[in-house]
């Protein structure tokens, strides 16, 4: 097999594991599905793509590296997706509220796209997962002498596998079945995302200070 034609299968199919385990990107696109927050949980979902694009970049130029080296700038990433984390979970804890769940308020405001490209970006640029997948296993995955089609070949074939599967997931938690499980355990559901949000965010925290 050509080497190119095996550096992206194997750097993809590492990508394609990290991206459907469990995390805060999970958590976030669940909390933003079952509430009905469709348009925003679209957005999240670009935004986990290019976060994930940019680290990916940083890896194949090198600068990946440099980042993990400069321990203070990579610790505040941290520290501050990490704050942000606790601050969705906290939003997500008052919106699970049953006089706000009557009014039929949410954490995040219905059709806001550009609000979830951002929440998308900030959580997963703060994702430790993500940060030691692309400076670990994907710099290794990814050799210096690997040929630019299959370079690009990996950029495009990962900013799809996260758009392909947390579109996935958006659509299945939005159907009707779901969001008649949300109306019926709504305030339920979203303390528990938003203790989950939190948890993530407090871990983080913790790891770096």
């Amino acid at each position: 097999m050509n080497p190119d034609v095996l550096t992206v299968l194997t750097a993809l199919g590492l990508y394609a594991a990290v991206v459907i385990s469990p995390g805060p990107n999970f958590a976030l696109i669940s909390k933003l599905a079952m509430s009905g927050a469709r348009s925003t949980a679209v957005g999240a979902t670009f935004g986990f793509a290019i976060a994930a694009t940019f680290y990916a970049v940083l890896t194949m130029a090198g600068l990946a590296l440099f980042l993990a080296k400069v321990g203070w700038l990579a610790s505040l990433i941290q520290i501050a997706g990490g704050c942000y984390l606790v601050y969705l979970g906290l939003m997500a804890w008052l919106s699970g509220k049953p006089d706000t769940m009557k009014q039929g308020v949410s954490s995040v405001e219905k059709g806001d796209v550009l609000r979830g490209v951002r929440m998308g970006m900030i959580v997963n640029l703060s994702n430790p997962k993500g940060i030691a997948f692309f400076i670990g296993l994907y710099a290794v995955a990814v050799p210096p002498e690997a040929g630019l089609l299959a370079k690009l070949a990996i950029l495009v074939g990962g900013f799809l596998i996260e758009i392909i599967w947390y579109s996935l997931v958006t659509a299945l938690l939005s159907r009707r079945q779901a969001k008649a499980v949300y109306d019926r355990f709504g305030q339920w559901i979203e303390r528990a995302i938003g203790t989950a949000l939190a948890g993530f965010g407090i871990r983080l925290i913790a790891e770096k200070t």
